[in-house]
Parts: structure tokens; C-alpha cells; sequence
């Protein structure tokens, strides 16, 4: 990181993870509640299933805040993810689709349509974060 981003950088609260046993790690801030991962996906998401979690989460939270602002009313909103992940160790994210369903009355699909593209291109950190060669797409389904 260069001085000059540095220097524009907002330090994120401390994120702590701590190993209760096996391959089960509790994950949170501090003083924060806490989130099991487990890596064999027995008790909890796994580490892969969290970030894919966080993506979902994160573009979620923009649809739900630009449809707010466009005073679109939304009643319920899911996002499916489904991924793509190199065979190679690390096996690192390749690629990923958002399968966002969005419900509530008369919503205008260009609307919903704007939203979501403003959430994963723009708004959305945890995208923002992943290499820039796994392409995250979506599709939308609208349900009245």
C-alpha cells in the first residue's frame, strides 16, 4: 500500500478469531457477538461459506438502502450464491453469481435492476476486496 493510500485508509475494527476445538474457530469483535466457522461445515459455515455469506450479506444491505431511497417498497429479499472456486491450492474464489429475489408490491424492475447493479459494481466493500479476475454477476427475480 502505497503512503498515499495509507494516509486515506479507515482503520476497521479488530476482527478476533479464537479456536474452540477440531476445526470450529469463534469469529467477532472483541467484544462483539460471535460467528461459528467450522471448516468441515458441521456446526457452522465453513471459512468459503462465510465469504460468500459476506458478499451476499453486503450487496444485500445496498438493496435494501438504494430501494429505501427510491421509495420502492420491499417486503422480503433473499440472495443465493452460487461459485466457482479453482481446483488449484489455494483454491481461491474463481467466480461467482448473485441470485437476487426481491418481493414486494408494484416494484419496477428497472428499479430493482439499478439497485443490485449499483450495489455489486459500486457500493458493495466485500466485492470490492476480491481479486479483480473472480467476476461476480447476478441475476434478479422479481415477486410481487
Amino acid at each position: 500500500m502505497t503512503a498515499d493510500a495509507k494516509s486515506r485508509a479507515i482503520l476497521h475494527a479488530p476482527v478476533q478469531v479464537e479456536w474452540v476445538g477440531g476445526l470450529q474457530f469463534d469469529a467477532g469483535r472483541p467484544d462483539g457477538p460471535k460467528v461459528r466457522i467450522d471448516s468441515d461445515a458441521q456446526t457452522g459455515p465453513s471459512p468459503f461459506d462465510m465469504l460468500l455469506g459476506a458478499v451476499a450479506a453486503c450487496a444485500a444491505t445496498d438493496v435494501v438502502e438504494i430501494m429505501k431511497k427510491q421509495r420502492t417498497s420491499l417486503q422480503a429479499l433473499t440472495v443465493r450464491v452460487e461459485a466457482h472456486r479453482v481446483s488449484e491450492i489455494p483454491r481461491r474464489l474463481a467466480s461467482a453469481v448473485l441470485h437476487f429475489t426481491l418481493q414486494g408490491p408494484a416494484i419496477a424492475p428497472e428499479k430493482a435492476a439499478r439497485a443490485v447493479e449499483l450495489s455489486v459494481t459500486k457500493y458493495c466493500s466485500v466485492r470490492s476486496s476480491l481479486s479483480a479476475d473472480a467476476p461476480v454477476t447476478w441475476t434478479i427475480e422479481l415477486k410481487t
